[in-house]
C-alpha cells in the first residue's frame, strides 16, 4: 500500500511516543502525590491513582476512534461540535454541580464531566474552520468580530460559572491570528494594556495618572517633534485641570488630586481627539484617544477588581504583585509548593519519600500542584525531564502545523499548539510563584477525565489531520 494513504505510516510517532510517556510519568506521580499504605497498589480503583488508570485506558480508546474516522469528518462537524458544546456550557449554569466555589461540572450519578475542558477543542475547530473557509479576509472588520465572538463566547460561558482559570484559556487563541497575519500593532496594545493592567494594581491613583499625564505629553511632542505642540497639549492640560479644579470648588465635590488629574486626561483627550480631526492631524486624534482610553480602562480595572473578582481572587491577584504578603493564609500554596520543590535539591528526595506531599502540606497536590511532586521526589534532574518533554511537543507541534497543505490543518495545529502552551507555562508558572493561581491543569499529569480527555481529543485530532495531510487538499 502507498505511503500516501497509509494511515499507520503516516502518523507523527514521535508525538506519539511524548504524549504516552507524559500520561505514563503522569500516572506515576499522582500515584506518588496521594500515596496510602493500605492501598499501596497502583491499580486500587478506589484511589486516585487507580481511577486515573481507567480515564487513562478511556483516554486510549478514544485516541484510536479518532485516527479511525476520516479528517472530512472534523471539518464537515466543527461547527455543530461547538454548538453542543456551547449548549453544554450553558446547560451547566442551570443544571451543574458546584466544586470548589465553581458551578462548572454536570453529574451524572457517580460520574462527573466538565463541559469547560471541552470547550477548547471544539473552538479550536470552530475556529479553524472559519478562518479557512473561502473567501475570509483576517483584516475585514466581519472577521474579527466572528472571530472574537467564536473565541469569547465560550469564554463568557466559564467565567460565568466561576472558573476563572479555564476561561482565560481562550485569550492563548489570539496567538493563533498573528500567525494568520494579525498586524503586530494589536499586539504591541495588548501588551500596553497588560502593564496598564498591572501599574492600576500596583500604583496609587495619583502616582499612575500623574505618569499617565506626563506620558502623554513626551509622546505628543515626539511624535509631532515640534515646541508648538508640546505646547497646546499642555495648555490643553492646564485649561482642563483649572475647570475642573474650579467646578470642584463651587460644586464642593470633594474630588482628589487623583480624581482631578484623571478628569484632566479625559477632558483634555477628548479636546485634542476634536481638534485633531478638525485640522486633519491624525497623530493628535490617535495619540488622545489612547490615553483617554488608558483612563477608562484604569477605572475599569479598580472597579472590577475591587466590586467583581472574589475576596479570594483579590488576594492571590494582591499576594502574586507584592501588594500583600499572607503566607498562612491566600499565599500557603505557593509557599508550600516552592519549598516542596526546593526541598528536592538536584537528584530529588526518591520516589515515595517526598514529605512535603506525603503529608498533605501541598493543597490540590494530584490535580493543579502535581508538578511540586515531580520537584520534590525527582528534584531539578525530573523537572528538568518534564520540561523538556514538554517544549519537545510543542516544538513538534508548531513544525506538524507548519508542514500542513490546507488552511483549516494548519490553524487548528497552532490552536492546540498554544492551548498546551498557555496550561504548561501557567500551570508550572504558578507552582513556583510566578503566575497567579488560576487553577488550571497540567496536560496529561493531572489527575482528572475530562481534562485528559479533551487534552487526548484535542491532539489526536491534530494528528488525524497530519496523517492525511499529503491527500487533504482542501476544505
Amino acid at each position: 500500500m502507498p505511503r500516501r494513504n497509509n494511515l499507520w505510516a503516516n502518523i507523527d510517532w514521535l508525538t506519539v511516543a511524548v504524549y504516552l510517556v507524559l500520561v505514563l510519568l503522569g500516572w506515576i506521580n499522582i500515584y506518588a502525590s496521594v500515596y496510602d499504605a493500605e492501598h499501596h497498589s497502583i491499580f486500587d480503583i478506589t484511589q486516585r491513582y487507580g481511577k486515573q488508570l481507567i480515564w487513562i485506558g478511556a483516554a486510549l480508546l478514544i485516541a484510536f476512534i479518532i485516527l479511525l474516522i476520516e479528517t472530512n469528518f472534523y471539518v464537515f462537524f466543527s461547527y455543530i461540535i461547538y454548538g453542543v458544546v456551547i449548549l453544554l456550557l450553558i446547560l451547566v449554569l442551570f443544571a451543574g454541580t458546584e466544586v470548589n466555589n465553581s458551578k462548572s461540572w454536570l453529574s451524572f450519578g457517580g460520574f462527573g464531566l466538565q463541559p469547560a475542558e471541552f470547550g477548547k477543542f471544539a473552538t479550536a475547530l470552530a475556529l479553524a474552520k472559519y478562518m479557512s473557509s473561502f473567501g475570509f479576509k483576517l483584516q475585514r472588520f466581519k472577521s474579527l468580530f466572528v472571530m472574537g465572538a467564536v473565541i469569547f463566547l465560550p469564554a463568557t460561558l466559564i467565567l460565568l460559572q466561576n472558573d476563572t482559570g479555564s476561561a482565560l484559556v481562550y485569550f492563548a487563541f489570539v496567538l493563533v491570528l498573528f500567525r494568520e497575519g494579525l498586524s503586530g500593532v494589536v499586539l504591541f496594545f495588548a501588551t500596553l494594556v497588560g502593564l496598564l493592567f498591572i501599574f492600576s494594581l500596583v500604583l496609587s491613583d495619583l502616582v499612575l495618572y500623574a505618569l499617565l499625564a506626563g506620558l502623554a505629553v513626551l509622546i505628543f511632542l515626539f511624535v509631532n517633534a515640534g515646541m508648538k505642540h508640546f505646547y497646546r497639549v499642555l495648555l490643553f492640560f492646564i485649561i482642563s485641570f483649572v475647570l475642573l479644579t474650579a467646578l470642584n470648588y463651587f460644586t464642593r465635590s470633594g474630588f482628589g488630586i487623583a480624581q482631578l488629574l484623571a478628569g484632566m486626561i479625559f477632558l483634555s483627550g477628548l479636546g485634542l481627539i476634536i481638534y485633531g480631526i478638525h485640522h486633519r492631524l491624525k497623530s493628535y486624534a490617535l495619540v488622545a484617544l489612547v490615553f483617554v482610553g488608558s483612563v477608562l480602562f484604569s477605572v475599569t480595572v479598580d472597579y472590577a477588581f475591587n466590586n467583581v473578582l472574589e475576596p479570594y481572587q483579590q488576594a492571590r491577584i494582591n499576594e502574586l504583585l507584592g501588594i500583600e504578603s499572607d503566607p498562612l493564609g491566600v499565599g500557603y500554596n505557593v509557599n508550600q509548593s516552592k519549598i516542596a520543590i526546593g526541598s528536592g535539591g538536584f537528584w530529588g528526595k526518591g520516589f515515595l519519600n517526598g514529605t512535603q506531599t506525603k503529608f498533605n502540606f501541598v493543597p490540590e497536590q494530584s490535580t493543579d500542584f502535581i508538578f511540586c511532586t515531580v520537584g520534590e521526589e525527582w528534584g531539578f534532574v525530573g523537572t528538568s525531564v518534564v520540561i523538556l518533554l514538554f517544549m519537545l511537543l510543542l516544538v513538534r507541534l508548531v513544525l506538524l502545523a507548519e508542514r500542513q497543505r490546507s488552511g483549516f490543518s494548519r490553524i487548528y495545529g497552532y490552536a492546540v499548539a498554544v492551548i498546551l502552551f498557555f496550561h504548561f507555562m501557567v500551570n508550572i508558572g504558578m507552582t513556583i510563584g510566578l503566575m497567579p493561581v488560576i487553577g488550571i491543569p497540567l496536560p496529561f499529569f493531572s489527575y482528572g477525565g475530562s481534562s485528559l480527555w479533551s487534552f487526548t481529543i484535542l491532539l489526536f485530532i491534530f494528528l488525524r489531520l497530519d496523517a492525511s495531510r499529503l491527500d487533504y487538499l482542501s476544505n
